[in-house]
């Protein structure tokens, strides 16, 4: 902690959410997602995003708003509010959400799962800020209603997935599966969807408990922003009691029992980024963060005394010492999305 008490991210608020401000309302440059019928769809991203245009891409932009929320509910006296409120009010409307919301409806593959998750994550931040005090959290609170329902769009689009999601998606990037429902499962019930944590976690049993085994040799892949392992392994830890988390990962990554080969190994060290400005490469500035979080969440999650704890927290601070100097780097390839992960890091 700071001496004035904020911690890490208190230290970082003001930078986060001015960069965040900054990319949700960029319109361009923009990498839509949207796959074009005819040459009457060639329109700009808001018509068919008006409160998630900006930031690159759509789940970015979900994301970066949710950072905004959460910065305004950790640290309000650290940031613009003011500025950061007018953002929020402008994007997250009841119109511009309703808007949001068919589009999902009307192209049900589109950002599955992981923007799928990141609106589930922003509609219960802003729920959690709705239960403070102060003009925030009434402001909040309509911002929750106009995102209920794209958040119940969402939570028919993964019932109607899962079961025909025969296989989970382990590679590293947006479609992995075990990150985004993990997020869902973080955030189902405050996002008012509570049921879906019943139908997620049994998809979380089902593909994950059987694996063991797995060679840490083959991470990272060359793109990666989340670490395959290290996601399955978070997100079973959300749906084992503690001693039989312990015992699972004991045979899921048998190597982080050699506490020496652990430590000293590639999957415990920060990955080299060769090119931070390539869209793709830079992903990997993106690992460090994420592998961070997750490391922290599966060494808090392990029992006192065992001997893995202190290697996955060492590796935690490593990994978090590589990835923060990137995530204000004043290049749009990193700034539109390495905040969010930061902050995922920050408070792991």
């Amino acid at each position: 902690m700071s001496p004035d008490g904020t911690g890490p991210l208190g230290e970082r608020a003001a930078n986060f959410a001015r960069l965040a401000a900054e990319n949700v309302t960029r319109e361009y440059p923009n990498a839509p997602a949207h796959l074009v019928g005819g040459p009457d769809e060639l329109i700009p991203p808001r018509a068919h995003h008006p409160a998630f245009y900006g930031a690159y891409d759509w789940h970015s932009s979900v994301h970066m708003h949710w950072l905004l929320v959460r910065l305004l509910r950790r640290h309000p006296e650290r940031i613009e509010a003011d500025a950061v409120l007018r953002v929020l009010d402008a994007h997250l409307t009841p119109r511009a959400l309703a808007v949001e919301a068919d589009y999902l409806r009307s192209h049900p593959s589109f950002e599955r799962p992981y923007g799928w998750a990141w609106l589930l994550a922003l509609t219960a931040e802003t729920a959690a800020l709705a239960d403070g005090d102060g003009e925030p959290a009434r402001r909040a609170r309509h911002w929750h209603a106009a995102l209920a329902p794209a958040a119940r769009t969402v939570d028919e689009l993964v019932r109607a997935w899962l079961p025909k999601a025969t296989y989970p998606v382990r590679h590293g990037t947006h479609a992995n599966s075990a990150f985004a429902l993990g997020l869902v499962l973080d955030s189902a019930e405050r996002a008012g969807v509570p049921g879906l944590a019943g139908p997620v976690g049994a998809a979380v049993r089902g593909w994950y408990l059987p694996d063991h085994g797995a060679a840490t040799r083959w991470e990272p892949s060359g793109q990666d922003f989340l670490s395959p392992l290290l996601c399955e392994a978070d997100a079973v830890r959300r749906v084992l009691p503690a001693a039989e988390f312990a015992r699972w990962l004991t045979a899921f990554l048998p190597e982080l029992g050699d506490e020496t080969a652990a430590a000293t190994g590639p999957f415990l060290t920060p990955p080299r980024v060769s090119d931070p400005a390539d869209p793709q490469i830079g992903h990997l500035l993106g690992l460090c963060l994420s592998r961070s979080a997750a490391l922290t969440h599966l060494a808090g999650a392990l029992p006192d005394g065992d001997a893995r704890r202190p290697v996955l927290t060492a590796a935690a601070r490593t990994h978090l010492g590589a990835g923060l100097p990137a995530t204000t780097s004043g290049d749009f390839t990193t700034d539109h999305w390495l905040a969010t992960f930061a902050v995922l890091a920050l408070e792991g």
